[in-house]
C-alpha cells in the first residue's frame, strides 16, 4: 500500500523531527563505547552512520519537496 502525498509529509516531518535527533544521541553514545578513536575514523563513523539512517526511509522522502500530484492546478496559490 503506497502512502499518499501528505501521509508521506507528515511522515517526513516526524522523522525529521523525533527520530533524527534521537538518531543523533543513538550514534553519538555508540561512538562513546569505544576508546577515543583517531579523528579520522571517528568521522568516517559519523559519515557512515550519516547515510545509514536515511535508507529505510528513501521512499518516504521521494518527491516531499515537490508540488501535490493530486491536487488540482486551479488550487495552486499565486
Amino acid at each position: 500500500m503506497a502512502l499518499s502525498y501528505k501521509a508521506r509529509r507528515r511522515w517526513a516531518l516526524v522523522i525529521l523531527l523525533i527520530g533524527l535527533p534521537l538518531y543523533i544521541v543513538l550514534a553519538v553514545n555508540l561512538v562513546d563505547l569505544f576508546e577515543r578513536p583517531p579523528v579520522w575514523l571517528e568521522f568516517l563513523i559519523y559519515v557512515a552512520l550519516g547515510v545509514v539512517w536515511i535508507l529505510p526511509f528513501r521512499f518516504i522522502f521521494l518527491g516531499v519537496g515537490q508540488a501535490d500530484p493530486d491536487a488540482d492546478d486551479d488550487d495552486t496559490p499565486r
